[in-house]
């Protein structure tokens, strides 16, 4: 089964620094959509905090992830997030749905800043 990740921030291709743009080229494109919630600046970059109840949309880009592992790993390291060490990760990945242009509901992957 396939798995999803949404980009709002550095993680978009036009975006990527060179230290993470090799592995967000593997990224197969899927469409625009937007999470409810608030972006948060973090000078070089953004921060998404998630809030269902908000009008505020966060707009972003989806993506299908390859079935290679690694980048997913390598995608983590970039965001500084650590499953054992959540309570020092400066972001923390979680799934969410994602509205994309089309309507459709899909359940991605998202990095949401954990300040």
């Amino acid at each position: 089964m396939s798995e999803y990740l949404f980009t709002y921030g550095t993680l978009r291709p036009e975006h990527a620094p060179e230290e993470i743009a090799p592995t967000v080229a593997k990224l197969r494109a899927v469409g625009k959509g937007f999470v409810y919630g608030t972006l948060v600046d973090l000078g070089a970059y953004p921060g998404a905090k998630l809030d269902r109840t908000s009008t505020t949309r966060v707009f972003g880009s989806v993506f299908e992830l390859p079935e290679d592992p690694s980048v997913l790993e390598q995608l983590d390291a970039y965001e500084e997030f650590d499953s054992s060490a959540m309570e020092e990760s400066l972001f923390l990945r979680t799934q969410c749905d994602v509205e994309l242009e089309s309507g459709r509901t899909l359940q991605c992957w998202i990095y949401v800043y954990n300040g």
